[in-house]
C-alpha cells in the first residue's frame, strides 16, 4: 500500500525564539509609551502582547502536533494547529476594538508627546516584526497555523511604519493629533488582517474542505478511474498542518484488483490534490444506499455497509 508520513515537522524552535524575542519588545515598547504618554506606542505594545499570545498559542500547537497518535487521539494531536490560528484572530479582533475605542477618546484633547522616542521605538519594531516574520516564513502558505503567525508580523511591521510616520510627523509639524488618528488606523489594520484569519480558521475547525482542494475535480477525478461507475460519501478535510483526509465510497462492479488500484489512486491523490490520508471503500453493487447520508459531518469515517475493501 502507498505510505506517507504522519509524523508532522513544525518549526518548533522558531515559533518559540519569535515568541520571546516578541514579548522582551513588548515590555519595551510599553515601557517607553507609559514614559511618554503615547497612544501610538501604547497600542502597538497592546497589539503586540496580542501577537505575543498568539504567537505562543501558535508555538504550543506546533509541540501538541508532534505528540504521537493514541487509541483515544487517533489523529494525534494535529488539530491543534487549526484551533490555535481561532483563538488567535479573536484577540486580534478584541485588541483591535479595544484600541480604536482609546484613540476616539483621545481625539478631543490629544497630549503633547516626545516624538523622537516614538520614531526611534517604532524603527526597532519594524526590523524585529520582519525578522521575526523571515523565522516562520516557510510553509505559511499551507500552514494555517504559521500563516496566523506570519500575518500578525507583517501587520506589525506595518503598525511600527505608521507610529513612525506619527512620530515624524509630530517631531517636524507638531501635529499632536497624529498620536490618536494613528493607533485608529491601526486598530482598522488589525481588524482587516484578522477577519479573514478568523473565517478560514474557523471553516478549518468546521471540517470545511480546505481552499486548495477543488473538491469537484477530486470528484471528477475517482469518478474517471478504471471500473468506478459512481462516487458516494466524498468528504475531504484538514487534520492539521499540511495534511488533508480524505474518506470515499467508489463503485466498481465486477472489478478484482482493488487493492492494487487503491493504492494507485492514493498515491495519484497525495500526487495531484495533496490530500495525503486518503481512506477508500470499495463497493461491488451498482447501486448505493448511501444516497441519503450524504450530508454526514465531516470529518467522520462512514459506516460500512454490505462487502467493501479499505485502503489507506
Amino acid at each position: 500500500m502507498h505510505a506517507h508520513s504522519h509524523s508532522p515537522r513544525h518549526g518548533t524552535r522558531a515559533f518559540a525564539a519569535v515568541t520571546l524575542i516578541n514579548l522582551a519588545y513588548t515590555a519595551l515598547e510599553a515601557g517607553y509609551g507609559f514614559a511618554t504618554n503615547s497612544l501610538a506606542l501604547l497600542s502597538d505594545a497592546l497589539h503586540n502582547l496580542g501577537d505575543v499570545l498568539g504567537l505562543g498559542l501558535a508555538w504550543g500547537a506546533a509541540v501538541l502536533a508532534r505528540r504521537m497518535p493514541t487509541e483515544r487521539h487517533t489523529y494525534g494531536w494535529r488539530r491543534a494547529t487549526l484551533l490555535s490560528p481561532l483563538a488567535n484572530a479573536v484577540l486580534l479582533v478584541a485588541f483591535s476594538g479595544a484600541l480604536a475605542w482609546e484613540a476616539i477618546r483621545r481625539f478631543n484633547a490629544p497630549p503633547e508627546i516626545p516624538a523622537l522616542p516614538v520614531v526611534l521605538v517604532a524603527l526597532l519594531g519594524i526590523a524585529i516584526n520582519l525578522g521575526s516574520a523571515w523565522f516562520v516564513r516557510d510553509g505559511h502558505d499551507h500552514d494555517l497555523n504559521r500563516r496566523g503567525a506570519f500575518l500578525h508580523l507583517m501587520a506589525d511591521a506595518a503598525v511600527s511604519l505608521a507610529a513612525v510616520l506619527a512620530g515624524v510627523g509630530m517631531l517636524w509639524f507638531g501635529w499632536a493629533w497624529l498620536d490618536p488618528v494613528i493607533a485608529l488606523l491601526i486598530g482598522v489594520v488589525v481588524a482587516a488582517s484578522a477577519v479573514g484569519l478568523l473565517r478560514e480558521s474557523f471553516n478549518a475547525a468546521m471540517d470545511a474542505v480546505p481552499r486548495s482542494i477543488d473538491q469537484p475535480a477530486v470528484r471528477d477525478f475517482l469518478a474517471a478511474q478504471a471500473g468506478v461507475t459512481a462516487v458516494h460519501h466524498l468528504h475531504i478535510w484538514s487534520l492539521g498542518a499540511g495534511e488533508i483526509a480524505m474518506t470515499a465510497h467508489l463503485v466498481r462492479p465486477g472489478a478484482h484488483d482493488h487493492n492494487a488500484f487503491i493504492d494507485r489512486v492514493n498515491t495519484a491523490l497525495d500526487q495531484r490534490f495533496g490530500i495525503n490520508h486518503p481512506t477508500l471503500q470499495i463497493e461491488h453493487g451498482t447501486a448505493c444506499e448511501h444516497d441519503r447520508h450524504d450530508l454526514a459531518p465531516h470529518g467522520e469515517a462512514p459506516r460500512a455497509h454490505g462487502h467493501g475493501h479499505h485502503g489507506h
